[in-house]
């Protein structure tokens, strides 16, 4: 099974390169850095050469492994007309979108939002885990992931450490019942953040998650929202993919 991580915080050239250098050593195969709208902009601009920089450096330590990355926009919106205002702008510029939650009307809005792939951390700074039954559903239905972040445990200590996996138990028990996209990352935004998949998944095997539980997180629900970002520039509507002719006669 191979490991997708859909949040690690983007910096710059030489920390994005660290952090990623440091997640294939402990065995990452997909990395998705995150920015914000305005350095997102910065950092298109080397990912090209960062890539390959990459690249050339596995090749010469012989890794038998390699490590796909890809770049996506973190939304923080101060409301829900500004969500939406954001999702309209940015969707067609990049190939992940997520948005811190937290807000309940964000969460709210993000879970009615086809246009966002990812509801981050829908708990922050929240008495609640952010989320209930009828998000539960939206989210299901429109297929937006929903988000536990692992540096979330990690940052923390004693009573707010407690909270926070109460919030997870939470989430977990309504993604058994309502089946919505559940990705684990780990939002290390240092060398220091950054822990191996078996590492959070004992953790998160605590937590209630089964190995089935863990696969999709990992592996199954991500890949599913990279799949579909890339064929989204040639969906007419949702769903509804346009194909060229060649590739129509092919099939």
């Amino acid at each position: 099974m191979k490991y997708y991580d859909l949040n690690i915080k983007g910096t710059n050239y030489h920390q994005d390169k660290e952090l990623i250098l440091e997640a294939h050593n402990l065995g990452w195969d997909y990395l998705n850095l995150l920015y914000s709208p305005l350095d997102y902009q910065n950092a298109i601009v080397y990912k090209e050469e960062l890539t390959e920089d990459i690249n050339q450096l596995l090749l010469s330590n012989d890794s038998k492994r390699t490590i796909e990355i890809e770049f996506g926009i973190e939304l923080h919106p101060k409301n829900q007309n500004e969500l939406i205002k954001f999702s309209q702008k940015f969707r067609d510029k990049t190939k992940f979108i997520s948005c811190l939650g937290g807000d309940l009307g964000i969460n709210r809005s993000v879970c009615e939002n086809s246009r966002i792939d990812m509801l981050s951390r829908p708990y922050y700074k929240q008495r609640t885990c952010g989320i209930n039954h009828v998000l539960a559903k939206q989210a299901a239905t429109n297929n937006v992931a929903i988000e536990l972040c692992f540096n979330d445990i990690l940052s923390s200590y004693l009573t707010y450490r407690s909270k926070i996996m109460a919030h997870f138990r939470e989430i977990i028990s309504l993604y058994k019942k309502f089946k919505f996209p559940l990705v684990i990352t780990t939002g290390a935004s240092s060398f220091w953040d950054s822990r191996s998949p078996k590492d959070i998944s004992a953790i998160f095997k605590s937590l209630g998650l089964s190995k089935e539980d863990l696969a999709n997180c990992f592996y199954k629900y991500p890949k599913e929202i990279v799949d579909f970002n890339k064929e989204r520039e040639n969906m007419i509507i949702l769903g509804v993919k346009k194909i060229d002719k060649e590739e129509s006669n092919e099939t």
